[in-house]
């Protein structure tokens, strides 16, 4: 059985995936600068700055989302080196990554989805959340994202005196919450063991059953793991497409397996 997903044209996805990812990290963007630069915490702006910290650590996690689809070529199909430009430097903003380590990391992912050597994966902890997230963690903040990360906070909290708790509750705080939402919908709950939920095929992957805007807002659709794995060039925003479109419900044929095959573009 073979199930097609139909996509629009380049310039139509390039359009759709450019103007959301303008939305999105403009958003975040603006919520930090806001948050920095002209917000005052105190007591009484207590409520509004977690309500802002609750929106960030949203934008933050469709920011990495982006970066993700800029990684596989599905941010601007076609368009390798704008793919490069928008997630490189976004990369570098979310929490000092560099974008050829987490990009190979990636595909290497993909390659060997839940067996050793997946960079994803804690294989000896294949079902311990917090064991499996302090690996994960380890594995991706290294010494450079850790000095960027305090650099940040430094200029922050001696250059421009921005008190250190608003700096930790509108950017520390997010940040970090960030990382952990983006793990367990789009690492741990798809690919944990568990005897109950055997997985479907050797892409050691599941997708949730979230409706469309409870999959939006946990993780950009990235919990429509399967199908991602399945169909890597279907951009996030198509994901509950190629899920209704059952991609994540039938025996991967030969075009889907030749899809999972990597980038089709010229790595930068």
């Amino acid at each position: 059985m073979t199930t097609r997903h139909a996509l629009p044209s380049q310039p139509i996805q390039r359009a759709i995936g450019l103007s959301l990812a303008a939305l999105v990290a403009g958003g975040w963007l603006g919520v930090h600068f806001y948050g920095m630069f002209v917000f005052e915490l105190t007591w009484d702006s207590l409520p509004l700055a977690l309500a802002l910290a609750a929106l960030q650590i949203w934008l933050s996690v469709g920011v990495f989302i982006i970066c993700h689809d800029a990684m596989h070529g599905t941010l601007a199909p076609g368009w390798p080196r704008v793919n490069a430009a928008i997630g490189a430097p976004l990369l570098m903003l979310y929490a000092g990554f560099k974008w050829k380590r987490m990009r190979d990391a990636h595909f290497v992912h993909h390659k060997l989805s839940g067996h050793k050597g997946d960079p994803d994966f804690d294989e000896e902890h294949p079902s311990s959340f917090v064991h499996w997230y302090w690996t994960f963690f380890k594995r991706y903040f290294g010494w450079f994202s850790l000095i960027f990360v305090h650099t940040v906070v430094g200029i922050y909290l001696f250059v421009f005196d921005i008190p250190f708790m608003q700096i930790f509750v509108l950017y520390g705080a997010p940040a970090l919450l960030s990382s952990l939402q983006l793990f367990y919908f789009g690492t741990f709950r798809p690919h944990h063991q568990a005897a109950d939920k055997p997985f479907a095929d050797t892409h050691n992957a599941r997708s949730n059953d979230f409706h469309p805007l409870a999959s939006l807002a946990t993780c950009f659709h990235f919990g429509y793991h399967l199908e991602h794995h399945r169909a890597p060039h279907v951009p996030w925003w198509a994901l509950p497409g190629a899920k209704k479109a059952g991609i994540g419900a039938v025996t991967p044929s030969s075009d889907l397996a030749a899809a999972d095959a990597g980038p089709k573009e010229a790595a930068l």
